[in-house]
């Protein structure tokens, strides 16, 4: 028996995910710089390898069969491990790398800001950002640390505790010129914007769960403005469209710069998740690296001091 023949091509592999990820052979086709009839046909010859149908083919759309959902969950992770093997090939001998993986909102708002002062004391160790809204495993995506937001049974034993979270109003201070607001019945004269969590993993973000938090009554009574993820929030906030509810410590830079005000002030009108904070977790395999230790020690430093600020 050729077992060769069990696996099929790479490029078939290639076309199949691209096409399941965009769901449009003309796009994946563009991605792969192939003709869109390429695409087809790669896809076809694959369905006949494996003895099933992967897509359903309507006249404006592309969807997925049951055994295509399954077939690009596997592919599509088998492909980022290749991808990932080839990397590590390629990284020089000599080179020290860390691999963090955290999700986006914090990568953006508070890690990624502060790697300038890493590197300007560790130039010889590379920093790594794998920031995605996935839970990623540590060992078998060759990763050295997470930072996960969660409760403190969620993240497992060994996590570390950075800092907690408080949340509250934050806007442009352009948007104060027009009116000021004083006490949480003032927001209603003005745009709240909300985050709308695809998911409903964020309850404690919302206005309503903000008003109950701080002992008022939600008055809202203009149209808000609702966007699909927390960073298209705050950057509407930022442009002065609205009223935003900001993550403490997430946001202090932006606090601290006077990109955003909090209205309301910082402490009576914020409102904090008991039983949730940020956590770091080191991979077991990665516990020994210098270069693991030091990255390690240098974002503890930083965490103390943010909770300091808070």
């Amino acid at each position: 028996m050729n077992k060769s023949r069990d696996l099929p091509a790479l490029d078939l592999l290639k076309a199949f995910e691209t096409a399941a990820r965009l769901l449009s052979f003309t796009r994946a086709g563009a991605e792969l710089f192939l003709s869109q009839s390429a695409v087809s046909r790669q896809i076809q010859q694959l369905e006949s390898q494996l003895g099933t149908p992967l897509f359903i083919r309507r006249t404006r759309a592309l969807v997925l069969t049951e055994a295509g959902q399954r077939y690009y969950r596997d592919v599509s992770q088998a492909l980022h491990q290749l991808r990932e093997a080839g990397q590590r090939l390629r990284e020089r001998p000599e080179s020290r790398v860390v691999t963090v993986t955290t999700a986006m909102t914090f990568a953006s708002l508070w890690l990624v800001p502060r790697l300038a002062d890493f590197q300007r004391q560790q130039p010889q160790i590379e920093v790594r950002v794998a920031a995605d809204n996935t839970l990623r495993d540590l060992e078998r995506d060759h990763i050295d640390l997470a930072i996960r937001y969660s409760t403190r049974r969620q993240a497992g034993s060994g996590a570390l505790r950075l800092f907690g979270e408080r949340v509250l109003p934050v806007c442009s201070p352009a948007l104060l010129q027009r009116h000021k607001p004083r006490t949480p019945a003032d927001l209603a004269r003005h745009t709240l914007l909300h985050f709308e969590d695809p998911g409903q993993l964020t309850p404690w973000l919302t206005w309503a769960a903000w008003f109950e938090a701080v002992g008022a009554e939600m008055t809202e009574t203009r149209a808000g403005l609702r966007y699909s993820h927390y960073d298209m929030a705050l950057r509407a906030a930022v442009s002065g469209q609205g009223i935003a509810l900001g993550r403490l410590p997430l946001i202090r830079n932006l606090l601290d710069e006077g990109s955003l005000v909090a209205p309301l002030g910082g402490a009576r009108f914020s409102a904090g998740t008991r039983d949730r904070a940020y956590w770091l977790l080191t991979a077991a395999q990665s516990r020994e690296r210098g270069e693991v230790q030091t990255f390690n020690s240098w974002l503890r430093a930083q965490a103390a001091e943010a909770a300091l600020q808070r």
